[in-house]
């Protein structure tokens, strides 16, 4: 379902009996610098930009979390840029709560926040405006790895100055009102009926996929895997300046998307255009996206 002239943009998508809600929380447009990629020249990645038909000069980065509806729960996962950034003039991104109150989901209505990774556009919207619980019955489940690494005071004391230590302290600004509600999710476990943790490590050390499936059918979170779906997927090799273990990421992305070329498998992904459900293909060189909605 979509509702453009009202601001508002879901999309949703049936998994056997399960229901997933893409929301679309907006967007950032950024400059390409030299420093985008690290072990590219700057010009291959603005001519790979050029090939898609896109902008070399910036790139916009899409934010989609999602709502699934199963075992009875309303589960968001992942929370966007929050609704304080929405109040700012101008804002192009921070619209998850208004856009899940155009379907009749308001904040006391989600059961269970789930969190792939701690990096801003994925938990800062765990906060109202006021500072406190955006959502206020909501059990926030987060991985395991990526809880026990942010909220390590000798990791954060050890973290370089700059993008590192800024997250940790982002980290602690946004669990400090939700810490009592926090539990952790391992890897391969499910959370919910129909709805597990796949370890996909590198983007951050804990970051975390989910695999949704009901009733023979799957559709799996791909989430930052693919933090930029054209140059992630067309370049898996490079190395983006926002991902955390570059070796890592380059291993994960490889094996994560070999297998979901080989399996077939329908993806929702996070920073994918709107509403971002595709299934990822082997290409000659490496793979494309092709949508599925």
């Amino acid at each position: 379902m979509t509702d453009a002239n009202a601001g508002a943009q879901t999309f949703s998508y049936k998994v056997g009996d399960i229901e997933v809600i893409a929301v679309a929380d907006g967007s950032r447009t950024a400059p390409v610098t030299p420093e985008f990629v690290s072990n590219a020249p700057v010009e291959q990645v603005k001519a790979s930009l050029n090939a898609d038909g896109m902008p070399t000069d910036q790139f916009t980065t899409i934010f989609t979390p999602c709502v699934i509806r199963t075992g009875g729960k309303t589960i968001v996962v992942d929370t966007g840029m929050g609704a304080g950034a929405a109040a700012q003039p101008n804002a192009t991104f921070g619209f998850l709560m208004r856009n899940l109150a155009s379907i009749g989901i308001g904040a006391d209505d989600v059961d269970v926040v789930v969190i792939s990774h701690f990096h801003g556009d994925h938990v800062n919207g765990l906060l109202a405006p006021n500072g406190g619980p955006a959502f206020p019955k909501a059990e926030v489940s987060v991985p395991e790895v990526e809880w026990k690494y942010w909220m390590d005071d000798a990791e954060m004391a050890r973290a370089p100055a700059g993008r590192m230590a800024d997250l940790f302290k982002n980290n602690r600004r946004v669990f400090g009102p939700v810490k009592d509600r926090v539990t952790t999710h391992a890897w391969d476990k499910e959370l919910a009926p129909g709805v597990k943790a796949i370890g996909t490590p590198g983007h951050s050390f804990g970051h975390t996929s989910y695999m949704v499936e009901s009733k023979g059918e799957r559709l799996f979170l791909i989430q930052d895997v693919a933090n930029h779906p054209f140059l992630s997927l067309h370049n898996p090799q490079w190395h983006p300046w926002f991902d955390q273990d570059l070796a890592q990421s380059e291993a994960t992305r490889g094996k994560i998307f070999a297998w979901l070329a080989e399996e077939k498998i329908p993806v929702l992904g996070f920073h994918f255009p709107f509403p971002g459900f595709v299934r990822i293909e082997k290409t000659d060189k490496a793979y494309r996206a092709v949508p599925i909605v």
